[in-house]
Parts: C-alpha cells; structure tokens; sequence
C-alpha cells in the first residue's frame, strides 16, 4: 500500500482486499510491528467458567466411592451434598478424562414416552402388577406393589406365594395405611390401574374396592404400555436384585425392601426433574429444586469472580 501510486481504496480493490480488513491489520502493524500480523489460536488461554481443580478431584473422588451411580446422578447428588453446582455434562467429560465411564450391567428397554392420561397431585391414581422371582430349592415367589402414578413412590409392596385376589386386596391395604388414605377423610380415594390378569377381573377384587370407595382402571389387553410406570419398576427392579441368586425367602425379601427404601428416597428420578420419588410424593420437591437453583446462581457467580481476580 505504501508503495502504490494508485488511490488506497482503488489498490485495495485490486488485491482483493477488504479495507476494513486492511486497517485493522495496519492498525496492528502500528501498534506491533509485523509479529502482530501472525495467526492466533480462537481458543482462550483461560476460560471463566471451567471447575477448578479441587471440585474436580472431589468429583472423581465421589465417582470412585459410588460407581453404581451415573453422570446425570452424580452430578445431582454432588450438587447437593457440596452445594457446588456441576453440570451433568460436566461431569460426564471429566469421568470420560479419567477413563471412568463403563458401560451398563445391563440393558436398558425404554417403556413408552409418555403417559397418555396424566396424573398432577399424588394418591390421583395408584398402578399395580406382580411379577416373579425365582429362589432356588424354592420355585417362584411373585412381588405384589403398588406405585403411586405422579410421584412413582413405591406406596406398598409384598412378596406372596400366589397371585389371588386376596394378595392384591392384602397389598392395597398395606398401601392404604402407608399413605394414611384409610384414616383422612379424602374427597376422592386413588384409583387403581392394573392389566387383564385373573386376580384384577375377580368378583373378589371388585367388591372390595366398591367397599373402599375405589375406582378400577384396566389397561388394554396386549397393551402392557399402558402400565408402564409399574412395569419399569419391575424392569429397574430385576436389573439390580436379580444379579444374584436367592435361597431363602427372607433373603429375597430383604433384598427387595432394601432396593425399595434405595429406589424411593436416594434414587434420582430423570423424568422426575432429578428428584427421588420421595422428594415428590412427600412435597418438598419444589423446595429441593428452588435450593439447587441458588446454588447454580452461587456457583456461577463464583466462577466468574475466580476468574476476574485470575485475570486481574
């Protein structure tokens, strides 16, 4: 350009340069001489909101100690007990750096994506199905359980020999005293929903939910979906108790009453917002989520100072 005799916007032209571009980088040459002129890498030499190196180490440290919990949970549970937020992304790259990201024990079959008629309070509508396990020198044992449809809290459960009417009465009353329906006056009792089976259609069944002032729902035949919260539960159920054998009955027992107390109140929920079925079923879900939201406002706020003191 200097040495042109032609007009600085006629040159410009004629390489093929814009003049925005060619002042900024005389600009440049000015103030740096050419040294200014050379390519630089896009990426920042620090970035405001990375995790710094301790919350780092007391992540994987967490992931060590409880490797049967995954990134999205992980990151919930360090979320709450450190009050420190971390995304789940977050974490799943930093598990990942640390080669600690395995593949599941067992595969995992999606039941449908939505329930078509959605519950909005708890105690709206209870879903019950049994399923069976076998414990050797045994035969079959069969799990009766009733699941709460809005919160998905195991309300009641029990392990009977049969499948009769007389289990499914003998479950629902169990679940009537645990959510204390049987002792409140309450406009409407839940409404049961449950398959086809022998034991739902019975005169017995239907005479004692006319006597408990209960409705009864039936899903479709050959149409399991419409279960398909309790039929998770069962499928989330089996995947863990089911890895290993059982020889008596009070050991099978004490399995599934310790996976219940695990799935209900330390378990977090996806489909939930991160909640355990018991933060919901029991009202302090709103509470939790508000919490976690100042504690992610916290966080940021503190990253973002670390990093202005850094650059200072």
């Amino acid at each position: 350009m200097e040495q042109s005799d032609l007009p600085a916007k006629q040159t410009l032209d004629t390489l093929g340069i814009p003049r925005t571009t060619f002042y900024r980088w005389y600009d440049k040459y000015l103030t740096g001489g050419p040294g200014a002129l050379e390519d630089r890498s896009p990426k920042p030499s620090r970035v405001w909101n990375r995790i710094p190196d301790d919350i780092r180490g007391l992540i994987v440290d967490l992931a060590l100690a409880e490797p049967e919990l995954s990134s999205r949970e992980l990151a919930v549970r360090f979320t709450d007990t450190q009050q420190y937020f971390v995304s789940e992304a977050s974490v799943y790259r930093l598990l990942k750096t640390h080669d600690l990201i395995t593949s599941p024990a067992f595969v995992v079959i999606k039941a449908a994506d939505e329930f078509r008629d959605k519950t909005t309070a708890i105690n709206q509508m209870w879903q019950t199905d049994f399923t069976y396990i076998k414990i050797i020198g045994w035969g079959w044992f069969y799990l009766s359980t009733i699941l709460d449809d809005f919160s998905r809290h195991v309300v009641a459960w029990k392990l009977c020999t049969t499948m009769t009417a007389g289990d499914v009465t003998d479950t629902l009353e169990l679940a009537l005293q645990a959510s204390g329906c049987d002792q409140v006056a309450v406009r409407h009792k839940p409404r049961l929903l449950s398959d086809n089976g022998a034991s739902y259609i019975s005169g017995e069944l239907a005479e004692w939910l006319n006597e408990q002032g209960m409705d009864h729902v039936r899903g479709a035949p050959y149409h399991p979906q419409t279960q398909g919260k309790i039929e998770r539960w069962h499928q989330t159920l089996k995947n863990r108790i089911l890895l290993e054998n059982y020889f008596l009955p009070g050991d099978l027992k004490a399995s599934i009453e310790r996976f219940v107390t695990h799935y209900n109140h330390h378990r977090y929920h996806e489909s939930l917002g991160n909640l355990t079925p018991a933060d919901v079923y029991f009202g302090r879900g709103e509470t939790i989520l508000r919490e976690r939201e100042r504690i992610k406002r916290n966080t940021i706020n503190q990253r973002r100072l670390q990093y202005r003191n850094q650059a200072a």
